[in-house]
């Protein structure tokens, strides 16, 4: 069971650069959820900490995979990095963090101007209710003050570049 997403709009809902498009897979599996992330490589300088879960990873060149439970606002926030950073949120409500900097089982590789990510968020952290009832976004960040992008899959609807809106992701479709 899989789902591609590509972070094709930019956050107003305007169309993304086809260079600078992400693509994600999302893997149910018996352990957990599998992401795969294939992206550019944009050469953003890294967070000053070693490779692992970084607090304040959105500040840096990120892939970012939301999951949502369906009919309550609970869910996850996996952020992955090109230079093997990661951090995961765990939300109940919009905003309201209950753990933090969960430890991440990821790998990522530079390979010229791409990157390519993979992690298994464990079952336990998902949100409640079957799969096939959660709704999903990834978004990808890149560049530097004026120059910063933020990229989504799902159309949003935010006068700000803001991607906790559990009820505007896409339906997973398995």
């Amino acid at each position: 069971m899989s789902q591609s997403l590509q972070t094709s709009l930019l956050w107003d809902g305007s169309a993304a650069r086809p260079a600078e498009i992400a693509a994600v897979t999302l893997v149910i599996e018996r352990d957990g959820l599998v992401i795969d992330v294939d992206a550019p490589f944009h050469d953003d300088p890294p967070p000053l900490a070693p490779p692992g879960p970084t607090w304040q990873l959105w500040d840096h060149e990120v892939v970012e995979v939301f999951v949502a439970a369906a009919d309550a606002p609970i869910y996850i926030e996996v952020e992955l990095s090109p230079h093997g950073h990661h951090l995961v949120l765990r939300f109940e409500g919009i905003r309201k963090d209950v753990a933090r900097c969960l430890p991440l089982v990821f790998s990522a590789a530079v390979d010229g101007a791409r990157w390519r990510g993979r992690a298994l968020v464990p079952t336990g952290w998902l949100p409640p209710g079957a799969p096939a009832s959660w709704r999903v976004n990834a978004c990808a960040i890149h560049g530097r003050a004026a120059e910063r992008r933020y990229l989504t899959a799902a159309r949003l609807t935010a006068s700000t570049p803001d991607f906790h809106r559990p009820e505007e992701f896409l339906g997973l479709r398995l």
